[in-house]
């Protein structure tokens, strides 16, 4: 049976990534609004209201105000905002990080997207943690560093109006917004380090997670590796190597979107210092291919199908 979904700003970079990845899939049948009524109450409303799924790529008080406008039982939400990643009654929309998330998300009704930050940050920490092979109360670092599309479109356009911008670090107050999503989903008890950064590449992102294991216990990165290759084998998505004999990690200004999600463990030669790495595109597993891929689980298809692998 074909499925209706919506697309609540669909003109921003997200939605037109998912709109792509949608493009084609004979399952759903997409509703839209002409561009003089895409701001309008009632026309969203009407358009909330009458789709079996609906998916939100605006910000956040838009998305809560998008969410209010429901007045049916059946209307199920995907929010790509962060406005719902904490927040009761959602599920968390990150099939991998957790087991039985996939479940949860194939039986929600509201599904809050992961940001692209959190994503390589949980899919790293979270299953160790689950292990018992990393503590809950170590005061976590996350150096990270995305392409400029990650901001939105202001920052987008800052970045193609500077041709000699190359490189900016915020979040300099230690208050970004993925700071509680990754502090409440990782079941931490301090809040994470963050120190994010965008480079002249429109999108791709590393998340580098630097430890001193002999600090922390007695574990070692080969066990670290062993863990996170046998928690995501068989996974078309997420991938684990070794570190070992890399020289160097890229991101290209010109790499092709992908909704993989690659891990590396990388560890010195004892074996008791340790840097946990994703590389992933902050536009696919970390925005848009996410929320297709939770389309996908919800509406009981291939999680893979239209997914850029």
């Amino acid at each position: 049976m074909t499925q209706t979904i919506f697309i609540d700003g669909a003109v921003g970079t997200t939605g037109l990534e998912i709109a792509d990845r949608l493009s084609g899939r004979g399952e759903f049948n997409m509703v839209s609004l002409p561009e003089a009524q895409r701001k309008d109450l009632a026309a969203r409303r009407e358009a909330i209201n009458d789709s079996d799924f609906v998916i939100l790529c605006l910000p956040d008080d838009a998305a809560r105000e998008a969410v209010a406008l429901i007045d049916n039982d059946r209307t199920r939400v995907i929010d790509a905002s962060t406005a719902h990643r904490t927040a009761e009654g959602w599920v968390y929309g990150f099939a991998e990080f957790r087991e039985g998330q996939r479940e949860r998300i194939a039986n929600a009704r509201f599904v809050s997207n992961p940001g692209c930050y959190p994503t390589g940050f949980l899919a790293l920490i979270a299953p160790l943690i689950a292990n018992g092979l990393l503590p809950t109360d170590w005061p976590y670092v996350l150096n990270a560093v995305s392409g400029y599309s990650g901001g939105g479109k202001a920052l987008i356009e800052r970045f193609e109006a500077e041709p000699d911008l190359g490189f900016r670090g915020y979040g300099l107050n230690l208050d970004h917004k993925h700071m509680p999503e990754m502090k409440i989903h990782g079941g931490l008890s301090h809040d994470v380090i963050f120190a994010p950064s965008v480079i002249r590449a429109f999108r791709g992102m590393l998340v580098d997670i630097p430890l001193h294991l002999g600090a922390i216990g007695s574990v070692t990165a080969d066990q670290l590796l062993d863990a996170l290759s046998s928690f995501y084998a068989g996974s078309k998505i997420v991938s684990v190597q070794s570190g070992s004999g890399l020289s160097e990690l890229l991101i290209s200004e010109k790499d092709a979107p992908t909704d993989r999600l690659e891990l590396f463990v990388c560890g010195n030669a004892g074996g008791y210092h340790a840097r946990l790495i994703a590389r992933l595109d902050n536009l696919g597993k970390g925005a848009s291919g996410a929320a297709v891929q939770n389309l996908n689980i919800m509406a009981g298809l291939d999680e893979t199908a239209g997914l850029q692998l």
